[in-house]
């Protein structure tokens, strides 16, 4: 894929090579990142991508030698280097080369990279999801305060056990049995007309999508609750759907089996989402790339 990539002063259009195999990230995965987006010259919300970042370095023991400041003028440019059309994942990266003892990472060794690469949003067609057994982890278990890299396989795993199973996305519960999220994005559903999405309670990312969603359908005036939801409640739903960086809002069209139209709340948090957007100044424009 095209992107362009920051490492240490320069940069690429090739993917730079810069672990081996006794890095303290490529063995013990001290990695966090962030993924922002850059939409045909709109970068949504990329202050705050770029400000959790460096919270997370800090929530995984690193010491983060750039500021949300200086990342997002980094992204910036890197958006700007791949033009006023694309439409692109921008993913700040933070990681640990050196280990103190066997497994804690070094904070002096925190290095950075920034990558900028073509990733087109999915069209808003829906997908089929299944509750699946795997759980997301209190944060006494793991470091779910964090958008760290070693939450992921998790919900990778869920993932292959519900594609195993026929459904495209899986939906996992917390370690109460509350219903948290899909396997990498944001969880909701609608019932007789109100809004209902699990309330964030540090097993789960509380996403910076799910935020303004959720913000955008409140000043719009729909009902929304934000509570632990039992996993039966998706039986009863009149419709299901995602928030998530990598495909802003999406309908679940079939839930364990059980088919369900793209609904109106769907639809309409979609709507206002792009319409906030496109209402923000653009980073990137023909003029400016001009220039």
């Amino acid at each position: 894929m095209a992107g362009v990539y920051w490492y240490d002063g320069q940069w690429f259009t090739e993917e730079p090579k810069i672990l081996g195999p006794m890095d303290h990230a490529f063995w013990l995965a001290s990695v966090v990142f962030d993924g922002a987006r850059a939409i045909t010259g709109w970068a949504p919300d990329l202050d705050r991508h770029c400000a959790r970042a460096v919270r997370s370095a800090r929530v995984m023991g690193m010491k983060p030698g750039k500021s949300p400041e200086e990342i997002e003028a980094l992204c910036r440019e890197g958006i700007r280097r791949m033009g006023p059309d694309a439409t692109l994942y921008v993913r700040p990266m933070f990681f640990v080369r050196n280990g103190l003892g066997a497994a804690r990472p070094d904070p002096d060794s925190t290095d950075f990279i920034l990558s900028v690469y073509d990733a087109p949003l999915p069209g808003f067609t829906g997908f089929s999801a299944m509750l699946t057994p795997f759980r997301r982890p209190a944060t006494d278990m793991a470091p779910t305060d964090a958008k760290a890299a070693c939450l992921y396989p998790n919900g990778a795993r869920a993932s292959a056990w519900a594609n195993e199973r026929g459904a495209d996305q899986a939906i996992l519960c917390d370690a109460a049995g509350n219903l948290a999220e899909f396997a990498s994005s944001n969880l909701w559903l609608a019932k007789d007309g109100v809004v209902v999405t699990p309330a964030p309670n540090f097993t789960f990312l509380n996403g910076i999508t799910r935020q303004r969603v959720l913000a955008l359908l409140r000043e719009a005036g729909v009902t929304v609750e934000e509570r632990a939801v039992r996993p039966e409640e998706l039986d009863g739903a009149d419709e299901v759907w995602s928030t998530g960086n990598y495909g802003k809002v999406q309908p679940c069209t079939a839930v364990n089996g059980r088919a369900l139209p793209v609904g109106p709340f769907a639809t309409q948090a979609r709507d206002l989402y792009f319409a906030w957007m496109r209402a923000q100044p653009r980073l990137v424009s023909h003029a400016a790339a001009a220039e």
